[in-house]
């Protein structure tokens, strides 16, 4: 429903709110009465008069019209006031009128004075002095001059009483079946008995409002009004009381929000009641569209118009806002999930297809990722390396496997993991618990306890003699990682951090954060294996032509002394990363792994929780079996594209989630905490790229002194992870704290 020029004080654009909200007398002017069995609609919709009576009313009119000569000089009817013929000369001062202010509202307004060439200056309804051109005026109340803006209010007050909508259809009705247009004058005689100012006025306000029987048209010297046909008119009530149910369902949804927002969080409904029903489920969902900026077009509108009955800016961080209000979404919750459909549980039909082979694994056939080693007679060392063989359980174009194409690999946050296969079949019968032993090639593992990377450090620390065979591995791995140094590697390794968060769901949630460094012994030890297992992989593929997902990248075309000058560490790992190529792949040979310092690489040690990985193992298990391999080279490059954008998100995933936990970790810590950060680089000037020690984070911000790898202390001015805002500042001295 178009909006109505009646706005009340204060510049309200309700749309004819007064004929919503209260019914309207249709009683008769007394005095606008005629004798002779006029045809007139005043008294409300009456019974239909004889066509002839209708006819006979016009052409009273339009007689009367030829002969008539206005005796108020420059005053005008509609007729005379279409669009183009509003100018200069038709306005005049003291004179009643419509104007368009905007889009959405229709004002009246009093003539006040010319205001350049063209324009005027009105005092509208509200008692606000605008100036207005003539295009946006829409009606000239005629018979009306040196009117005051102070009795625009008294005019709205008589006006609402006539404004009766009912009279539109009573018209139509008549009118349609002569097909008989009318100008605004004409109607206003028809349906009050008077043309007179008050009257026409109602008229041109009845009929330019109208969306369903009349439609205006222009003749050679006026605007007329021609009653639509009656399967159109049937039509446009059909769309104005589905739109009118439209916006009762609007109102009974918005109401529901702001009692949900009103309730305790304790109280407030389940994400799942919000789901149940349909008409529900859709305008919440547009919100959450909305929310991640991942709506169409019908849910853009829907959440505008949410947004606006609620009182906010049409914002997704507005919509978000609602939703955290009534307990839709917790206060932390992970919009990027939302935003890419990340699928974090399976169907029915997958889980049953897991449960299946879980009845069928062989206990025998389990392994979990494992390295062992042992001192050759000649002195030199042999290292097992142990890989998870989930194919042994997975056939390639299963609806298993196809399902681990599709996610590309597992899904590491603070709050939660998502596994590439489902959980029971990953964490069961692909990897080996500690005891249980598998055979590979007339061998069997069987690993006596597991460690982490703390805990193997301390023992490499301790250097205890019954941990020899963790020393020799120890061993193995500096041998290794100084030929790799050698050929050209560069250290990419930087300071990691973990974090952890139970109960995400709360608006406090529990937050453990610790940093990892990967220069430790106990992960240097574990990279160097991963990567030896990679090269003889590809050495493998090499020597007998199996067609493998090969990785490799460029060398740099900075050398790597070029920051040999830079401390051993963050800051040197930083500048080596900046200046790195891209990756390479191929599917037929090895290319040479430049950081890396190896001729040749295969991602093989985490088929459980990277699909790449996996594709590895379909093809080395089905050349070591003697059987027809199950992918082409093309069929390879295939599948690793559409595993490697899914890969993609998960890494946007995790670093946005990491970042956000850690700036809420951040957020909580007390004022004026002191952190030790490392300059990374200089942006220009003194404005710096900083690693948060104790954090791991990076944030910019100026310093004072320093070069790249130096320490500087800094404090948090502003943490909002939301916003993903970080501000710190260097504190040079102790007055600074």
């Amino acid at each position: 429903m178009r909006p109505s020029p009646m706005a009340m004080r204060g510049g309200s654009t309700a749309a004819l709110a007064f004929l919503r909200l209260r019914p309207l007398g249709r009683a008769a002017r007394p005095d606008a009465a005629r004798a002779g069995g006029h045809f007139c609609l005043y008294g409300g919709c009456r019974c239909r008069q004889g066509h002839s009576l209708v006819v006979s009313v016009l052409e009273e009119l339009r007689s009367r019209r030829r002969v008539r000569v206005s005796a108020k000089i420059g005053l005008q009817g509609t007729k005379e006031l279409s669009d183009d013929k509003i100018d200069k000369r038709t306005l005049q001062k003291g004179l009643l009128l419509e104007f368009q202010k905007d889009s959405e509202r229709f004002l009246l307004a009093v003539v006040e004075s010319p205001d350049g060439k063209k324009n005027w200056k009105v005092i509208d309804q509200n008692g606000i002095l605008s100036s207005i051109k003539p295009q946006q005026v829409t009606y000239v109340i005629p018979g009306i001059i040196n009117y005051n803006h102070s009795r625009i209010d008294e005019f709205i007050n008589k006006a609402q009483d006539l404004l009766d909508p009912t009279v539109l259809e009573c018209a139509w009705m008549e009118l349609s079946e002569n097909d008989k247009s009318v100008t605004v004058e004409e109607f206003a005689e028809i349906v009050y008995g008077s043309k007179e100012s008050l009257e026409s006025y109602c008229a041109h306000f009845l009929l330019s409002r109208d969306i369903v029987y009349f439609v205006k048209v222009e003749s050679r010297d006026s605007s007329v009004y021609q009653p639509r046909p009656p399967a159109q008119v049937e039509e446009l009530l059909r769309r104005k009381l589905a739109k009118e149910a439209a916006e009762k369902e609007m109102e009974e949804f918005v109401q529901l929000l702001k009692s949900a927002k009103a309730l305790p969080l304790d109280a407030k409904p389940s994400k799942d009641s919000w789901l149940m029903e349909e008409k529900i489920k859709q305008k919440i969902e547009s919100l959450q569209a909305y929310a991640v900026d991942a709506c169409d077009d019908e849910q853009r509108r829907t959440a505008g118009n949410i947004l606006k009955a609620m009182g906010f800016s049409k914002t997704s961080s507005a919509a978000l806002k609602i939703l955290i209000n009534v307990g839709y979404f917790p206060v932390h919750v992970n919009l990027d999930l939302y935003k890419y459909d990340v699928h974090t549980k399976y169907t029915e039909e997958v889980l049953s297809a897991a449960e299946e082979l879980l009845v069928d694994s062989p206990d025998s056939d389990m392994l979990d990722d494992a390295l062992s080693a042992a001192r050759l007679p000649d002195g030199r060392i042999k290292v097992w390396i142990h890989v998870a063989d989930p194919t042994s359980l997975v056939q390639p174009r299963s609806i298993i496997d196809r399902e681990a194409m599709h996610r590309g690999t597992s899904i590491f946050l603070p709050t939660a993991t998502y596994p590439m296969f489902p959980e029971r079949l990953a964490m069961t019968a692909m990897s080996l618990q500690q005891g249980n032993e598998y055979s590979i090639e007339n061998s069997l593992i069987k690993p006596t306890y597991m460690l982490t990377y703390e805990s193997a450090t301390e023992l490499l620390y301790m250097n205890l003699e019954e941990e020899e065979e963790l020393r020799i591995l120890q061993e193995a791995a500096f041998i290794r990682a100084q030929w790799r140094r050698s050929q050209g590697s560069i250290d990419t390794a930087m300071i990691e951090p973990r974090i952890k968060v139970a109960n995400p769901d709360d608006p406090e949630p529990s937050i453990n954060l610790y940093v990892e460094d990967q220069s430790n012994p106990a992960m240097q030890l574990v990279s160097e294996m991963m990567i030896l297992c990679g090269e003889a992989v590809a050495a493998f593929g090499s020597d007998n032509n199996i067609p493998l997902p090969y990785r490799g990248h460029p060398q740099s075309n900075t050398a790597v002394s070029a920051f040999a000058h830079l401390p051993e560490g963050p800051a040197r790992s930083f500048a080596n990363i900046s200046v790195l190529r891209a990756a390479e792949m191929d599917f037929q040979k090895p290319v040479p792994h430049g950081v890396l310092g190896i001729p040749g690489y295969v991602q093989f040690t985490s088929p459980i929780r990277r699909y790449v990985d996996l594709l590895a193992h379909y093809q080395i298990k089905a050349f070591l079996r003697g059987e027809s391999l199950p992918y082409s080279a093309g069929d390879l490059e295939g599948m690793t594209f559409i595993a490697s954008m899914h890969v993609k998100v998960a890494r946007r995933l995790h670093s946005n989630s990491l970042r956000y936990w850690l700036l809420e970790y951040l957020r909580r810590q007390p004022k004026r905490r002191k952190y030790k950060a490392l300059i990374l680089k200089f942006i220009k000037d003194r404005l710096a790229t900083l690693l948060v020690i104790e954090v791991g984070i990076q944030a910019t911000t100026l310093v004072s002194t320093g070069k790249v790898g130096d320490e500087v202390s800094v404090i948090v001015e502003a943490a909002h992870p939301r916003d993903d805002i970080l501000s710190v500042r260097e504190i040079t001295d102790v007055s600074d704290e």
